[in-house]
């Protein structure tokens, strides 16, 4: 038990001291709290000048949720870089001569990965609903309302899973282009667009960040299926990345 507390905190010291992986990890701050408030003041401006292009389906407890689904591809990026920077530097050979059992150092990167995502979601999720709110003026709602404290957990939860299969993923690939041209895309428009078009609207409807978005919606009676889907979506991804690591020279 000594070796793996060791092994995390080795892992917890690199990011703090690799610089492209904090940088990445403190990013989902700034984004989600803009991405918040102008979405708030956008939405005021929208709803006193009764503007048209305002979406139908527009509720300020729902729009509280809006800027961490841009911030998440930050933790998309620090997700992905926490594993490979080490393959590109040449720095894993380093980390297994101090770490020899690779499912060790593997589920090392998978605990600091989680913690660190955790630890920024759970402030900003609530700080970027508070910001979207205030940013609204009289037309925001309590952080109390109904289904938003669901909700709120929900985001923490889909963040933290999203950054674990962003980041088991880039251990199948041991390198950042993949996963990364892969997955950005798809967070910010590739499922959606898929959702849209009716040979692929139900096969999208169950990738990992559509069905996890149900998470994060407002009382959404999906929520919890959301979940489930997500989960298996992160542990078959662990898995393959455990499997590569394991069987892969570095």
């Amino acid at each position: 038990m000594s070796e793996t507390v060791a092994a995390i905190h080795a892992e917890f010291t690199k990011l703090r001291c690799v610089r492209s992986t904090f940088v990445a990890l403190l990013l989902f701050v700034p984004i989600s709290v803009l991405i918040a408030a102008l979405g708030g003041w956008s939405a005021k401006s929208a709803l006193e000048s009764d503007n048209p292009g305002l979406r139908a389906d527009f509720t300020p407890q729902q729009a509280g949720l809006d800027g961490i689904l841009y911030g998440q591809l930050a933790l998309i990026v620090f997700a992905v870089l926490i594993v490979t920077s080490e393959y590109g530097s040449g720095m894993m050979r380093v980390s297994l001569l101090a770490v020899p059992r690779r499912g060790r150092l593997y589920a090392a990167k998978m605990v600091v990965t989680a913690a660190a995502a955790a630890c920024v979601a759970i402030p900003v999720t609530v700080v970027s609903y508070l910001v979207t709110q205030l940013a609204l003026g009289s037309h925001g709602v309590s952080i109390s309302a109904s289904g938003v404290p669901r909700a709120l957990a929900g985001a923490v939860v889909y963040l933290t899973l999203m950054s674990l299969f962003a980041a088991s993923t880039a251990a199948m690939a041991r390198s950042a282009i993949v996963p990364l041209a892969v997955l950005l895309p798809m967070v910010l428009a590739g499922t959606q667009i898929l959702s849209v078009i009716g040979a692929t609207k139900e096969v999208a409807r169950y990738f990992p960040d559509r069905v996890g978005m149900e998470m994060l919606t407002v009382n959404s009676p999906d929520a919890y299926m959301g979940f489930a889907v997500l989960v298996v979506w992160t542990v078959v991804a662990l898995a393959c990345g455990y499997l590569r690591h394991r069987r892969w020279d570095v």
